[in-house]
């Protein structure tokens, strides 16, 4: 089962607002709770359309660990959190809000701590967040030589990639940017997917450290920082630039929907230090 018969044009940034609901300690990790009840509230909204998210081999969500500052002696009630949702086929966005809706006051658990639902943002400038975008548009970013030229990325998340029989935490050009094609040409409508690419992009410039985002299975290890790409063809590019702004929406690499992945197009590159 896929969700081809339902693409859309529109991409969504949303970000749900939690306060804590009483005082103690959050779990380190909870992006399979936070997955879950997404996939709870779109199961609200329309269950056919939740069981051919589970059945999909491209999730259409990325989604963000839980956000905020954590007190060191422990979390009080009150405390603001959020979490973010990507959406990639705009056509979520009503289940999603619908099955919000019917939700209504049920408790809200994470990990076995409770929060109160504060707010959702949807629209851009209501929350830094929360944006949208537009496929054809994207696709028809304006091109600048110094756009074309270089490439900043923020991994914001433990970052990873399947690379033959392992896994790689370096977000090698040809990783990044294949992940990035493969989902575009997943969700965007098939008039607008790109060819097949064989990658000729540099790493320039980076600031990484591994870090490990505990799950049920066990750590997963990937990366976090910034890493400056070059693409010394034009075209090729022009199609990275493309890529770049639809990776804020899309998450790069695995495991996009528990929480890995983030990431953001730097628009003011990282200064060298001398």
């Amino acid at each position: 089962m896929s969700l081809q018969p339902h693409k859309s044009q529109t991409l969504y940034s949303l970000v749900v607002e939690l306060a804590a609901a009483e005082r103690g300690n959050i779990p380190a990790t909870l992006s399979r709770a936070i997955h879950g009840l997404v996939m709870n509230w779109l199961k609200l909204g329309d269950p056919q359309l939740s069981e051919a998210i589970h059945a999909s081999h491209e999730s259409p969500l990325s989604l963000s660990g839980l956000l905020g500052n954590r007190r060191p002696k422990g979390t009080q009630a009150g405390d603001n959190f959020c979490f973010r949702v990507g959406l990639l086929n705009g056509s979520l966005m009503e289940p999603l809000l619908m099955g919000v809706e019917k939700w209504g006051t049920q408790p809200l658990v994470l990990g076995r701590f409770p929060f109160a639902l504060r707010s959702i943002y949807t629209l851009p400038g209501t929350h830094r967040f929360a944006g949208s975008a537009d496929y054809t548009l994207l696709a028809n970013t304006p091109q600048t030589t110094q756009t074309t030229a270089e490439i900043e990325l923020n991994f914001v998340s433990p970052t990873s990639f399947k690379q033959s029989r392992g896994i790689q935490p370096f977000p090698l050009p040809e990783l990044v940017f294949g992940s990035l094609l493969r989902r575009w040409n997943a969700f965007a409508l098939e008039e607008l997917n790109f060819p097949s690419v064989e990658w000729e992009g540099l790493v320039s410039a980076y600031e990484l450290k591994t870090y490990a985002l505990k799950m049920e299975g066990g750590s997963e290890i990937g990366a976090q920082g910034w890493v400056r790409y070059y693409f010394p063809d034009a075209e090729q590019a022009k199609l990275a630039t493309v890529l770049a702004h639809f990776a804020f929406f899309s998450g790069v690499g695995r495991k996009t929907s528990m929480g890995m992945g983030q990431t953001q197009l730097t628009t003011h590159p990282t200064k060298f230090r001398k």
